[in-house]
């Protein structure tokens, strides 16, 4: 069955606007582009909709990127993400970190903020808290430049599975 069949412009961005973290700009974008037979599925959809990221510029990059909460912070603790990132976060145990775990996360969100300008971004499907951490102590040390390409990848691969679960 096809993921798009039948949709118009407002059914399509109400159903994929949320794919990307509150940045339906890019579901737009994939549509008023024209969505050919591979839009059928998961991974042609994605494609479809990395072109539009692919070819935003910078500023609207950093701005998907800020779109993301941070993991494990105070959005999460107050019941503030939307339900998809609730899930994922919930998924990897970081809705049941210890005080000296939360402490942790807490100063690397901060260190990496402060660094790169926009929240530490992981596709924690099929990770636990201590990859997670694993993964945040080296990211917090790349170059700005890997830093923000790696962030834009992991933000495609959370799209995907995020399409894919649909």
């Amino acid at each position: 069955m096809s993921l798009v069949a039948g949709l118009d412009r407002a059914a399509f961005v109400q159903r994929f606007g949320g794919i990307f973290e509150h940045s339906p700009w890019i579901a737009e974008g994939a549509f008023d582009a024209g969505l050919g037979p591979e839009a059928a599925t998961a991974d042609g959809l994605h494609a479809a909709l990395c072109r539009v990221l692919d070819a935003a510029g910078e500023e609207a990059k950093l701005a998907l990127l800020n779109a993301h909460p941070d993991l494990a912070g105070k959005l999460a603790l107050a019941g503030g993400l939307t339900a998809d990132s609730t899930a994922e976060q919930a998924g990897a145990g970081l809705d049941r970190l210890t005080p000296d775990e939360l402490a942790r996360f807490t100063t690397l969100n901060d260190s990496y903020k402060a660094r790169f300008g926009f929240p530490f971004i992981i596709a924690v499907k099929g990770l636990d808290k201590t990859g997670i951490l694993a993964a945040f102590e080296t990211r917090v040390e790349n170059p700005p430049a890997v830093e923000f390409d790696t962030a834009l990848d992991q933000v495609k691969r959370i799209a995907l599975l995020r399409l894919r679960a649909l």
